[in-house]
């Protein structure tokens, strides 16, 4: 299966929990683990939740063309997929699923094209969204205010990508996404 989920939204609005959940209802698809050039949150496990890479390091492997896709989201601060993450995926027989800014989710469509689908998580509202970045307990007010900052700019880019779901309330959202995306996977 040589097919991808791409799934965007700004920092958030609940795209990583959709696509666990999503994993965990049996859809058969593959986690490409993103890479970034910023410091591990609290908890989180290199190769399980990103490969973190200095910045010297992420930039290294943008000279060197590992990249599939790359961002530089925050000022130094870099995001992107390796294109040994999708060959593992797919040597794995299952769909890749992308985790993504939106001007990566937009990249990665362009190149896939009918072989993706673009998923965009929106929330019910910027306010939704900055008491749910608020209760993670893991970003600073200065983070916090550049990721609202962001997730305004991101909203501007939902009507780009093929399918818009609300996440105003978790389940549904997730039933929705997987409803979509088991239609799409079981097109020829």
């Amino acid at each position: 299966m040589r097919k991808a989920i791409i799934f965007s939204a700004p920092s958030g609005a609940g795209k990583t929990t959709i696509i666990r959940r999503l994993i965990e209802m049996g859809l058969p698809l593959g986690f490409s683990i993103s890479a970034t050039s910023r410091s591990p949150r609290a908890g989180e496990t290199n190769g399980i939740d990103y490969f973190f890479f200095t910045t010297e390091e992420f930039k290294q492997k943008i000279e060197q063309n590992e990249f599939i896709e790359w961002e530089e989201v925050y000022e130094e601060q870099y995001y992107g997929t390796l294109k040994s993450e999708i060959e593992r995926v797919w040597d794995s027989k299952k769909a890749v699923v992308f985790d993504v800014d939106v001007k990566g989710g937009i990249n990665l469509k362009n190149l896939f094209k009918d072989l993706a689908l673009s998923v965009f998580v929106q929330p019910p509202s910027v306010e939704v969204l900055e008491n749910r970045l608020r209760l993670r307990q893991t970003e600073s007010e200065e983070s916090i205010a550049k990721r609202l900052e962001r997730a305004k700019f991101e909203l501007s880019f939902a009507k780009k990508f093929d399918v818009v779901i609300i996440n105003d309330d978790l389940e549904t959202a997730t039933n929705n996404a997987f409803k979509t995306i088991n239609s799409f996977l079981n097109k020829l």
